[in-house]
């Protein structure tokens, strides 16, 4: 048995391993207490509700997929390839797993929550743990199922191009999840926060607020499922560009190692995820982030004995990952300065909420810009050193695969950032459990210190993932024009990126449209959710209404009306951005040859990198801001601070949950388009 296989076989036990872990889990969270008869009714309105739009989404997605197999089992049949069913195949199992990711994560997630809520009852700590553990169950569902698709695909195949088509798949399902689910839930927030603490005065979770069950909702399909499928893009995407690069350098070990990574990545995990704990006056974020910390140092030695014993791998390439790695930490740390109420930031702009909303919106958005700063600073030194540190001085070849590698290094440790990452909306619901179901005010205040925390976490995950994205769009950049390579071999051609100038209108225009795309992309998510939340509205204050009832109490609003505009809106919504993340790249490549879409890829990546962190850290800042007046700062609830966060953090929803996140996941799609249609592309204009 070759070394090879044995990376492999190991890879797929620890992806076996992690999937066992996040069931027993499961089992454990699922074991808790879930309180009385009106807590299990509020968490039944949530579940019952995640589960129908779950089923919508993915009835609507099967047709999608279906579609794509078709096109890609055409393309690759009638081009002699003759690896047509293989490809559509492999498309379609990516897809499969990265919704069951995405249902693993929203089914215990509508699990922890109430149970989260009632162990406040109790102590901080017993609800953290809930909470956290049950985040955990999707921080390994992801990585687990993951690893075990690739790395069994690989075993099958032995070819890197299946993988691909596997990634493909899961982005293509994790960019609609990730966006349908993003405009569901800021649709019912937006709603809810502007009727019901704006104009009636009511608390965020009251049960008397008819869109306040589809908010809760919302977090699960959006912040859970949608963030669940996200990741598994990233984590895939980044192994597969990595072994892409790796077959071009015709050494097997170097197709092997990302896997490698992962399943090393995932040990690292289980022991930073066993480590985290919080005491009774204990900070939940400290916590999070020192798990992250202990991850990444665990992953780090791992990876250093591992690479150290294998004699094939060159060691040069531990500089790489640890960049990688440690960038990653550097990245969440700055993240968390911008959006955490801890740091100025968050203070200044709570406290300049006192002078009214366009003060709050003016300072978070120049925040938001200079956030971007530290990050790219990150990326662009992970890239270099990543770069030279291999060889790329000499070698272009071994110097952009340190780049990918460098990518898999962030993102190996994917089990603890989703696990931080999906302990947010199980702590945010906990809240609303607690409010909505008449729970003491200690206990409500208990779940929003546990939910501030979740916000800042969530902050973090997502510049780890954007940070991610560029460096393994970069790779995939690279992997893109490989692919040319191989398909002009035949015909005695070859295309290089130093053959690209700027000077080219052809290289220009590419660039413009590409970096058009992102906006474009930001701006009809965003639309979406302003267009459902005003439909939303109308029907809250129809409800208040014709049902005074509601407000004294007395009677129940109509909670599905709100959830099923929430639902139909977000559905409708996703066909223009399917069609800028798969046509686009398409279109372009047909019309203007591989030198066009690699400047359209450049494009997009540059403003999608700076629009996605500037809208996730701007709306996590205002998001904070806003719990830190709540907390009785500068006036508290109800006060004129209050009501300009409010605003603020409205502003800011569908920066952070709806476009901001989303935007990784598009140019990671945009990038693997390109990729797979490559060879077909470059034959067509061949001969043109």
């Amino acid at each position: 048995m070759s070394n090879t296989t044995v990376w492999l076989i190991f890879s797929l036990i620890c992806g076996i391993l992690s999937l066992g872990i996040g069931v027993y889990l499961f089992v454990w969270v699922k074991n808790q207490d879930d309180g009385n008869d009106r807590t299990r009714e509020v968490a039944g309105w949530i579940h019952s509700g995640a589960r129908a739009y779950l089923k919508k989404l993915y009835a609507a997605l099967i047709i999608v997929s279906v579609i794509m197999a078709a096109v890609l089992s055409a393309v690759y049949t009638f081009d002699g390839s003759g690896r047509g069913l293989a490809t559509a195949l492999c498309y379609l199992i990516g897809a499969v797993c990265s919704a069951i990711a995405g249902y693993l994560g929203m089914e215990v997630a509508v699990r922890a929550n109430v149970r989260s809520a009632v162990a406040a009852n109790h102590s901080m700590p017993s609800a953290f743990n809930i909470a956290f553990r049950g985040g955990a169950v999707m921080g390994f569902a992801v990585v687990g199922v993951a690893t075990i698709g690739m790395s069994a695909i690989y075993m099958v195949t032995k070819d890197s191009q299946m993988v691909l088509a596997f990634s493909l798949g899961a982005s293509s399902l994790a960019l609609l999840a990730k966006a349908g689910g993003g405009i569901y839930t800021k649709t019912a927030d937006i709603a809810a926060d502007l009727v019901g603490k704006v104009e009636v005065g009511i608390p965020e979770d009251d049960p008397r607020n008819p869109a306040v069950v589809a908010d809760n909702v919302g977090d699960n399909v959006g912040d859970v499922a949608g963030m669940g499928a996200d990741i598994f893009d990233s984590y895939v995407a980044s192994a597969v560009a990595a072994m892409l690069l790796g077959a071009t350098m015709q050494e097997i070990h170097y197709t092997i190692l990302p896997l490698l990574l992962c399943a090393l990545g995932i040990l690292a995990s289980i022991i930073g995820v066993y480590l985290v704990q919080v005491k009774e006056d204990g900070k939940p974020g400290k916590a999070l982030n020192m798990g992250t910390i202990i991850t990444c140092a665990a992953f780090a030695v791992l990876m250093i004995i591992a690479i150290l014993i294998i004699p094939e791998i060159a060691n040069r390439y531990i500089w790489a990952i640890l960049i990688g790695t440690s960038i990653g930490i550097v990245i969440g740390q700055t993240t968390e300065f911008f959006t955490s109420d801890e740091f100025k930031p968050v203070q200044l702009t709570a406290e300049y909420s006192a002078s009214g909303a366009a003060i709050t919106i003016i300072s978070g958005i120049s925040y938001g810009l200079i956030s971007i700063v530290p990050s790219i600073l990150g990326i662009v030194i992970s890239m270099l050193v990543s770069f030279y540190v291999c060889g790329g001085a000499t070698d272009f070849t071994l110097g952009i695969y340190g780049v990918g590698i460098s990518a898999v290094g962030m993102l190996a440790i994917s089990g603890m950032i989703v696990s931080a990452d999906a302990y947010g909306p199980i702590v945010d619901n906990a809240r609303g459990i607690a409010e909505m179901s008449g729970m003491d005010q200690e206990v409500i205040d208990r779940a929003d210190v546990l939910d501030s925390a979740g916000n800042t976490a969530k902050a973090i995950t997502k510049g780890f993932s954007i940070a991610a994205a560029a460096l393994t769009v970069l790779a995939l950049f690279a992997a893109f024009v490989s692919e040319i390579n191989l398909a002009l071999v035949p015909y005695g051609k070859t295309f290089t990126i130093e053959d690209i100038s700027l000077v080219n209108p052809l290289i220009l225009a590419g660039l413009f449209l590409g970096a058009m795309c992102p906006p474009l992309f930001s701006a009809l998510t965003m639309l979406s959710v302003t267009q459902n939340a005003f439909k939303m509205i109308e029907e809250i204050r129809a409800q208040f209404r014709e049902h005074p009832e509601i407000l004294e109490g007395t009677m129940t609003p109509d909670y599905n009306r709100p959830i099923s505009l929430a639902a139909e809106g977000a559905l409708k919504s996703l066909i223009l951005p399917a069609v800028i993340a798969i046509v686009f790249p398409l279109a372009v490549g047909f019309i203007m040859g591989p030198k066009g879409l690699t400047a359209f890829l450049g494009g997009a990546i540059i403003t999608g990198v700076i629009f996605a962190l500037f809208m996730s850290n701007s709306g996590g800042l205002w998001d904070n801001a806003k719990k830190y007046v709540e907390a009785g700062n500068f006036g508290g609830k109800g006060s004129e601070a209050h009501k300009a966060a409010v605003i603020g953090d409205t502003v800011g929803d569908p920066f952070k949950d709806t476009a901001g996140p989303s935007l990784n996941t598009l140019i990671t799609v945009m990038s693997l388009v390109a990729s797979t249609f490559a060879p077909v592309i470059a034959v067509y204009h061949l001969f043109q």
